[in-house]
């Protein structure tokens, strides 16, 4: 009975996000004729806006040269927020502390400290979660082979639309903070604290990170995206042959 939800990410609009030259608070054109509803909204209402500051230059962040892998694992990122959206409608704010519990338990980068080397691995990875028993009756191998074509969608928009993408997940987990922290009795542990801070500094880096990444390196990481998607259908349809082996 719930209308299907229609990612930001799918609009029209999403191909004109721009930010600032400084790469901050999202920039709309007035000027253009956007689709309007009823109340008077257009779709850029939809999109998450950007940061409001200027987000800092890696070398303040970290003295090490970025890892090689940030590739990999902003698809890991994303797949873990596109899931999200689709699971809530869109509507992360109506429980923003398992929203972030969804993102923390399908991303192995932000919550395990995990190093997918191939974006096959971060795949794979993510929709074996998707279809294990917590979200299986979500809709399941279906479903998470689904989101795989969101995280192409998103990366093929380019730095603007990531950087909002990753300014969203970081206001995410600050508000499933806040609300851990006003709950009486708590019902997460310190541990499921701290690894939600940690997710937090982690998207916080990887966001001033795509930043400074060049336009064209995206199109390429979302054919690659694309590609690996028949690859990851074919491991699942092994790996489903090999259990029902082992229950023959």
């Amino acid at each position: 009975m719930i209308t299907p939800w229609d990612p930001w990410w799918s609009k029209h609009s999403a191909r004109k996000i721009r930010l600032s030259k400084e790469g901050t608070q999202l920039v709309q054109p007035l000027s253009e004729q956007e689709p309007v509803d009823e109340i008077g909204s257009n779709e850029f209402s939809e999109i998450p806006l950007g940061p409001e500051v200027l987000p800092p230059s890696l070398s303040k962040l970290s003295s090490k040269e970025p890892s090689p892998l940030l590739t990999v694992h902003q698809v890991d990122i994303s797949y873990s927020y596109c899931f999200t959206l689709r699971l809530y409608n869109g509507e992360w704010r109506s429980d923003p502390i398992w929203s972030v519990m969804v993102v923390l338990s399908l991303s192995s980068v932000l919550s395990q400290g995990g190093q997918p080397e191939t974006v096959l691995e971060a795949l794979t990875h993510c929709l074996e979660k998707v279809c294990s028993p917590p979200y299986r009756h979500m809709g399941g191998r279906h479903f998470g082979l689904d989101v795989i074509d969101d995280v192409s969608s998103l990366l093929a928009l380019g730095n603007p639309a990531m950087v909002c993408a990753l300014y969203d997940m970081r206001r995410m987990i600050q508000e499933g903070e806040e609300e851990v922290k006003s709950e009486k009795p708590r019902k997460l542990r310190r541990d499921d604290i701290s690894s939600i801070k940690q997710a937090e500094r982690k998207i916080y880096f990887i966001m001033c990170w795509v930043h400074e990444q060049p336009e064209e390196a995206w199109s390429s990481l979302a054919a690659t995206v694309t590609a690996q998607k028949t690859s990851v259908m074919e491991f699942q349809y092994c790996c489903l042959a090999y259990c029902c082996s082992l229950t023959c």
